[in-house]
């Protein structure tokens, strides 16, 4: 049985040869040239009066790009087209208030390029990705979703190349692998607190190479601009980044699938992770676990698998309520760990009785009678 169609994205690692990575370098190259030449055509037109509009932006290129850059003619023809397309995004997100005042793109900074999925644009090869002009590239893997790919994004990353193939594909019945429930409570010295009792924490890779990352930063800010040592120092500095940053995205991945194969209901809290960066004493140590990150991935990953994930208020009082007997205490500050109840004696760590309680308010919200939705009875936990 199906249930409508969905859209995945596989991010998969490429191994370009050298000809491929030159050709690689001038596709972003050419994509950030075309999206800064629409964005300052598009300003140029509205001061003069004029009604700028993607499609009339990437038919004055079209006609201008065999005199004046001959140069793009060598490269995918998307390429550049999909840059003035994303002009097009950036003014309608702006318009509708949902971002920012379009910018300028900087060389190395998000470099990307990407290509839609027209007659003869890409496709795929086994291990091996074909696209026009630069032909098949090596995959560090396979394409794991069976569907119809709808585009390509061309990325790098420090010294790495990334493709990312967004796929339409038809969901199965969302079949529920676990019928228990759980509660979450997010903190700061542990990260994951399981109602279960399971504390999980996370490798932290910010506060681990933050020294190393620190001194690099000096060492690059006095190389000479321009030089080649500062090319070097760069280099260095941005596989160090986007090392913290896989290091937290694969303990991030590993974690919420763990999650969602386990409990078919999860409870977690509803966060002001905003507020809370603007802590200057937290705000590091809260970017290092991924908050936001976790709950996004939590969420459509119980999606997929038929699961249930339940945000609970964040003004509820889990910390300072008892979960034997649902008393409260008035105060509880950051630096209690563990402490007594004064209605029934029970004695509480805080994170665990937080997490019991975040799981009970879960079970009350969806009325949880023991009986799952897929008709199976409740295993608890």
């Amino acid at each position: 049985m199906r249930t409508g169609r969905t859209v995945l994205t596989h991010r998969i690692e490429l191994k370009p040869n050298q000809r491929q990575e030159a050709l690689f370098r001038q596709c972003v190259g050419a994509a950030r040239f075309a999206y800064n030449w629409a964005l300052a055509e598009w300003q140029r037109q509205f001061e003069a009066g004029e009604k700028p509009h993607e499609a009339a932006l990437r038919r004055q290129f079209n006609a201008m790009k065999p005199v004046e850059f001959p140069w793009i003619l060598d490269l995918p023809k998307s390429v550049p087209q999909q840059a003035i397309k994303n002009v097009g995004r950036a003014y309608q997100r702006f318009f509708q208030k949902q971002s920012k005042f379009p910018r300028f793109k900087r060389r190395g900074v998000h470099d990307s390029a990407r290509l839609d999925n027209g007659p003869g644009t890409f496709a795929f090869d086994g291990w091996r990705i074909r696209l026009p002009k630069i032909g098949g590239v090596r995959l560090r893997e396979e394409l794991r979703f069976d569907g119809k790919p709808l585009s390509a994004t061309l990325s790098r990353e420090a010294d790495r190349w990334f493709i990312s193939i967004p796929v339409e594909m038809e969901r199965p019945e969302p079949v529920c692998e676990s019928q228990a429930s759980v509660g979450i409570d997010l903190g700061v010295s542990t990260a994951l607190t399981l109602s279960t009792g399971e504390k999980i924490d996370s490798p932290k890779p910010l506060k681990k190479h933050l020294q190393r990352m620190k001194r690099r930063s000096r060492w690059h800010s006095r190389k000479q601009k321009g030089s080649a040592n500062r090319d070097k120092s760069a280099r260095k500095l941005a596989k160090l980044h986007a090392r913290i940053a896989h290091v937290r995205q694969d303990f991030l991945h590993q974690t919420t699938t763990d999650l969602t194969r386990r409990f078919g209901l999860i409870g977690i809290e509803d966060l002001n992770v905003r507020g809370m960066m603007a802590n200057d004493k937290l705000s590091q140590a809260i970017s290092d676990i991924g908050f936001y990150e976790f709950r996004r991935q939590l969420e459509y990953k119980a999606a997929l698998s038929g699961g249930t994930v339940v945000v609970v208020d964040r003004w509820f009082p889990s910390s300072k309520t008892c979960s034997a007997c649902g008393g409260s205490c008035e105060a509880m500050p950051l630096s209690v760990r563990q402490w007594t109840c004064a209605h029934c004696g029970t004695e509480h760590d805080r994170d665990v009785n937080a997490a019991l309680n975040i799981e009970r308010q879960a079970l009350a919200t969806v009325s949880w009678t023991g009986s799952h939705a897929c008709g199976e009875e409740g295993t608890g936990r």
